[in-house]
Order: C-alpha cells, then structure tokens, then sequence
C-alpha cells in the first residue's frame, strides 16, 4: 500500500478508498462462504456460476412485476437449494468436490445462458430498497460494504461460538474421528455448501443492483479470486485450521492489488501474473508454516 501510494496520487483518496472497498464486497461475500467449504476440506468451483444463475433469475422476478424484495429473498433460497445440491452430491453421491463443482458450475452456466437466451437482463427495477442494495449509503458507507460487515460479524461468531462452527473445524481436521464422536459430517457439509451458494447469490444481487441489470457471463472466474481470498488469509486447503478474519484480509490485498494495478494502468495481462504470484506466495508460505 505504502508503495501503490507514492506510485499514485488517487490511490489514498477516500473516494477511492470506498471504491475499493465496495469492489471487494462481492469477493469478499463469496470468499466467506468458501472460508466455511474448504474448512471441511471442500472446494465449491460453482459459485461464479451460481452467482450468475441466481442473479438472473431474481432479475427474471423482478421484470416479471415481482416486488423488490420478494424476489430477492426468492433468489437467496434459490442459491441456499443450489448450494445443498452441490452439498449432496458430494456427501450423498460421494464425489469428489472438486469433481462435482465443476460439473455443476458448468450446468449452473448453462442454465444462465439458456434462462437468458445469451442476453443481459435489463430493465429490473427503480424501487428504492432495490437501488439502495448496489448504489447506497449508511452513514457515507457503501452499503454493500455494510452488509460484507454485518455478514462477516454474523460468520465469525458462528464459527467462534456456535456448535455448528467447531463442527465444521472437527469435519475438516479430522472427518472420521469427528464422525465417530457423534457429528454428522454429511449434514455440516451440506450447509456449508447450502451458505456458500446463498452468499453467492446475494454477492449477484449485490452487482446486479449496480448494473440494474443481469449479465449471463457474471461471475465469470470468481471461485479463482475466492479461493485466492481464503487461501492469502491462512485457511489451509487441508481444511480444519483457519478463520474468516483472514479472508476478510485476503480479499483486501486482492482488492488493493486489482485496485493498484488498475490506478497504475497495467495491463489486465500482467494483473493475472501478479495475482497468481501471490496466490502461489502464499500457499508457499503456509506450507512452510507447517513444517515448524
């Protein structure tokens, strides 16, 4: 940060400061549901997927007259099914996740495409709830960085104080010893999956509330910024040991990296290979951490 400062003078205005900060909030929002998957030792490569097919059919509601908020909260149980779904073919038809995200990030994909007919959803909706959702303040703070925070304070007490977090933390350090102790794996890891779709789904409407419109390519290469989110902030791909605190840092440095770059007008190119370069950095570092 201190370097991207002198490099450029816009990079520690406050308007850009809540740019960013409301860029990261969608990141953010899907990296928190990941936090949750690859605690259990999970990985979900459908949520950009499910960000987009949840996000279009919202849009199909509101166009269709729907009020604002019905449909949104219609569009959010649509994603808390979709992530079951994912959630039981991996626990009930025993395949692998990385296997079944992928086959259903593909299906969810190509549902969007179908749902749209290839075409952005326009159009949706002037109310004020709906507008306030992407567009708003709170007190000069954009509200969708409000509803990252509240989101994050409600996931790190479930984690650090609820039954259901050290469960997620027992199935992911330990499956079978945490089965033998009584948990029921199977269920934890729905969830887990269930809460990942929900967010992502709501990371959509978030966006889509901003556009005022539906893409069918959203989310396009999201898991990867999600995943990278989880990982720079600690969580272990081995699962059981991490904390959402961490992600919420790691979707910064990628946000303030994206952020920078951009500011600095490098090339999208480069961007990837930097990006990537800190991905690797970090997995790097946290196999070292484990070896002391």
């Amino acid at each position: 940060m201190i370097i991207l400062s002198i490099l450029s003078d816009s990079f520690l205005t406050m308007n850009n400061i809540l740019n960013l900060l409301r860029q990261i909030s969608i990141n953010a929002l899907i990296a928190f549901g990941m936090t949750f998957v690859i605690l259990t030792a999970g990985i979900d490569l459908s949520v950009g997927s499910l960000l987009a097919l949840g996000s279009a059919l919202t849009a199909g509601m509101l166009t269709s007259g729907m009020d604002p908020m019905l449909a949104i909260l219609i569009g959010l149980l649509i994603g808390l099914g979709l992530g079951a779904i994912n959630g039981l073919i991996i626990t009930k038809g025993k395949v692998a996740p990385f296997i079944a995200t992928l086959a259903t990030m593909t299906i969810f994909r190509g549902a969007t495409l179908v749902f749209t007919n290839g075409k952005p959803v326009t159009g949706l909706s002037d109310s004020f709830s709906f507008q306030m959702i992407g567009k708003g303040y709170l007190l000069g703070i954009p509200f969708p960085v409000v509803i990252m925070l509240i989101i994050f304070l409600v996931l790190f007490f479930i984690l650090r104080n609820t039954v259901f977090g050290r469960q997620v933390y027992a199935v992911g350090g330990n499956e079978e010893a945490s089965t033998l102790s009584g948990i029921k794996a199977d269920r934890v890891k729905i969830w887990v999956y269930a809460l990942t779709g929900m967010l992502s789904v709501l990371a959509g409407i978030i966006m889509m509330s901003r556009l005022n419109s539906a893409q069918p390519t959203a989310g396009t290469s999201y898991e990867l910024d999600a995943i990278a989110a989880v990982v720079i902030g600690g969580t272990s791909l081995m699962g059981g040991r991490g904390k959402i605190l961490g992600t919420l840092i790691g979707a910064l440095i990628i946000g303030v990296i994206d952020n920078g770059l951009n500011l600095l007008n490098v090339s999208s190119f480069y961007q990837q290979i930097v990006k990537g370069a800190v991905i690797l950095l970090a997995v790097l570092l946290d196999r070292q951490s484990k070896k002391q």
